[in-house]
């Protein structure tokens, strides 16, 4: 299991997210995203061995072996996720805190394909329930108890 060895005052809690997982990670705003990457893709190849789904393609994405690869975005905005994502465009050296990324932030994640290069938009895919969703999943579940 991954794990860090400790968890530091200064550290962020960030939900990154994909399809409709969410990988909750403590990050140093001081560590560059390439050390970010590495860790999201060692949890991601724990819990998703065969890739990841979204409910939007019933095809799952492949895990990358490099984990520069996967690319990131932020909210447009934060109090409505529903919004969309607008890329972070991470540089090598980049780090939580010059993107200015806050604690209990959410990022979205992205995975890049070989093909691509640097300038291929990018579609950020989050999964996020309707009320009407929801709604029926609480319908079912009362028709099922009588």
């Amino acid at each position: 299991m991954v794990q860090r060895e400790a968890i530091y005052d200064i550290d962020l809690s960030i939900r990154f997210k994909h399809g409709n997982q969410t990988i909750f990670l403590f990050v140093d705003p001081q560590k560059p995203f390439s050390d970010i990457q590495e860790e999201l893709l060692e949890v991601l190849r724990e819990r998703y061995p065969e890739g990841l789904a979204t409910l939007s393609s019933p095809r799952k994405t492949k895990l990358p072996d490099d984990p520069s690869r996967i690319v990131f975005a932020v909210p447009k905005a934060p109090a409505d996720l529903s919004q969309g994502w607008k890329p972070l465009n991470v540089q090598e050296g980049d780090t939580p805190a010059r993107k200015n990324l806050q604690d209990n932030a959410v990022v979205a994640f992205a995975i890049r394909s070989e093909e691509a290069d640097g300038d291929e938009e990018v579609v950020f895919n989050v999964d996020f329930p309707s009320w009407e969703d929801e709604y029926a999943e609480a319908g079912d579940e009362a028709e099922a108890e009588e």
